[in-house]
């Protein structure tokens, strides 16, 4: 049995790296006060893309350093490695971000070996934290109780959440929160002498925006309560909106978000705070919403396998049409798709592989405007063969060979896929809806293409199958295979006809680069049904226009960071954003 000595070297070294990713973590999303005062936007981009490079550069780092120092015979020694998740649990024991601890540690383990080492007496596949964390306590929050003054009341909150910068009419903004204040809850709440606000004491910030976050309660209701704010170049800090609806609230810390910068010194109470204000939320996406995507991942994969130990869900094939690129499976009764890379694609997609899986970290790195779905991104997955439908199973086989395999006759063997938030296809989703559901759906498919383009994203691929509708109605992009950034693509109008007998050729009569898109050919290329194309050729006629993609492009590299919010502006004078 190896000495116990080099595994708490091995433990400590592993901790010291969490620490300094921890303080790098840190520095980052301190940042974001200053920059939201100063608007700094284009800067605020490149530290939100930094912070979610940072987990992976300090991996790298602490692998790299793991190597250098210890005898591979000794540190690759997987019978070593219980003694040292055993003083690794020692070491963590006090802290206060002890689960991401132990997700730091996974990582590392997993950046030495290959996963089938992977085992609970090696790392930590079930989180040792519940058992054994002696430090719960109550968020850090604020509290306010009106007395039925909710005029004075939000007078004091935005005395103590103050900004180096000046508020552009705060009597203003207090008098318009109150208004919406009364108008959003029953008329008795706000006579309750007992109605009570408290706000998580740090700001959230996100974008151009900030945001208070708490709820409204009384001795026997509760409602989330969201108050954001704007910075106006030249005007001072104005308070935007105030959002006591749980299905707004979700909607801003969708899975579709950038991720928010908040100094959060116990993560798991103020994650607890959140679950209780938006108890739809699965705790895994929650995590991921304040930046701790890899902790959030962990959470994610111990709910799949607590799901497939306690039901009799099978993995079947992703509604929809087949994909070109990807194959998509799922289980019925747990909210997400696995996407796997197919061997071979359709002669019509000119990538390959890893422009593919380039593709998909891309959209990790760029701010989702909350019109893309998060993806996590996973290696060496193995379930029972029992768990997939036969047909399931003989599809992912026959599509992608060199991804899924069958191991020792018993267990398949996913080498690598994406999971993703299932939603209803857009094209499916249109054959069921009514006349009201389709207008609806078509509006927020434009402005889904429209904020994606203000994020210098172009789709690509802007099929109707390639989007989904979340459960709150909001339609999403989720095929990233042909994603490219806005400003790299060519936007022309299809040059006149040289000839009469130039319409009829079978070939174009104008050169066609790479890059090159006609968004005059939209309308026939993304409906077949006729009502649909005239409907959206309504509501969003400018997207046919080249001009409209070119005037884009130049607000993007003029480095204009275009407004794009998460929610509903409601008694505002016209801006220049996207909503």
């Amino acid at each position: 049995m190896p000495q116990p000595w080099p595994a708490a070297d091995i433990a400590r070294s592993i901790l010291d790296g969490f620490d300094d990713y921890r303080e790098h973590f840190r520095q980052i999303t301190d940042g974001a006060r200053a920059r939201f005062e100063q608007a700094q936007w284009a800067e605020t981009q490149r530290a939100a893309a930094a912070r979610i490079n940072l987990y992976e550069e300090k991996v790298s780092e602490v692998g790299m350093r793991l190597r250098r120092s210890n005898d591979p015979a000794v540190l690759l020694d997987v019978q070593l490695w219980p003694l040292v998740k055993s003083a690794y649990i020692n070491l963590i024991d006090l802290r206060f971000d002890d689960e991401l601890a132990e997700t730091w540690y996974n990582s590392i383990f997993c950046g030495l070996f290959s996963h089938d080492q992977i085992s609970d007496g090696c790392m930590f596949i079930h989180t040792t934290r519940p058992s054994l964390r002696s430090h719960e306590r109550a968020a850090q929050t604020r509290s306010y109780l009106p007395r039925v003054n909710l005029g004075g009341m939000l007078e004091q909150v935005f005395a103590d959440y103050r900004f180096s910068m000046p508020f552009e009419d705060l009597p203003r903004d207090l008098q318009r929160l109150e208004n919406q204040l009364r108008a959003s809850l029953p008329d008795w709440v706000c006579r309750d002498p007992e109605l009570c606000i408290e706000l998580f004491s740090s700001v959230l910030y996100r974008n151009k925006g900030a945001y208070l976050v708490g709820r409204v309660y009384t001795r026997d209701e509760q409602w989330p309560l969201v108050i954001p704010l704007l910075h106006r170049e030249g005007h001072g800090i104005q308070i935007d909106a105030l959002i006591t609806d749980e299905a707004e609230v979700s909607i801003i810390f969708s899975f579709t978000r950038s991720y928010f910068m908040v100094d959060v010194p116990v993560p798991a109470e103020f994650i607890g705070f959140l679950k209780r204000i938006l108890p739809g939320k699965h705790i895994a996406e929650l995590y991921t919403s304040i930046g701790f995507y890899k902790h959030g991942k962990s959470e994610f994969y111990r709910a799949l396998i607590n799901h497939l130990a306690n039901t009799d869900d099978k993995f079947i094939m992703a509604p929809g049409v087949r994909g070109m690129v990807m194959s998509v499976f799922t289980l019925p009764g747990f909210n997400t798709v696995f996407k796997i890379i197919k061997d071979r694609f359709a002669p019509s997609k000119n990538v390959d592989r890893n422009t593919v899986i380039e593709k998909y970290r891309l959209v990790k790195s760029v701010d989702r405007v909350g019109r893309m779905a998060d993806t996590q991104e996973f290696a060496d997955f193995r379930f029972p063969k029992a768990k997939f439908d036969p047909d399931c199973l003989a599809e992912l086989l026959e599509v992608a060979p060199s991804t899924v395999e069958i191991e020792h006759g018993d267990t398949v063997l996913i080498r690598h896929c994406w999971t993703e938030r299932r939603m209803t296809p857009l094209n499916i989703y249109l054959e069921h809806a009514n006349e009201a559901q389709v207008h609806e759906a078509l509006e927020d498919y434009g402005l889904a293409i429209k904020q994606l383009a203000a994020a210098n994203i172009f789709p690509g691929d802007m099929l109707l199958k390639n989007f989904g509708v979340t459960r709150h109605g909001r339609v999403v992009f989720y095929d990233y295979d042909e994603i490219s950034y806005l400003t790299e693509v060519n936007f022309r109008r299809i040059p006149p006809p040289r000839y009469p007998e130039d319409e009829m050729a079978s070939e174009p009569w104008y050169s066609i680069a790479p890059n090159d898109v006609f968004p005059e050919e939209f309308p026939p290329f993304l409906f077949a049904d006729m009502g649909q194309r005239r409907l959206f050729s309504k509501l969003h006629g400018d997207l046919y226009d080249a001009d409209y993609w070119k005037s884009l492009q130049e607000a993007i590299r003029a480095g204009k960071v275009i407004d794009v919010f998460p929610y509903r502006r409601k008694e505002r004078e016209p801006t220049e954003a996207i909503q």
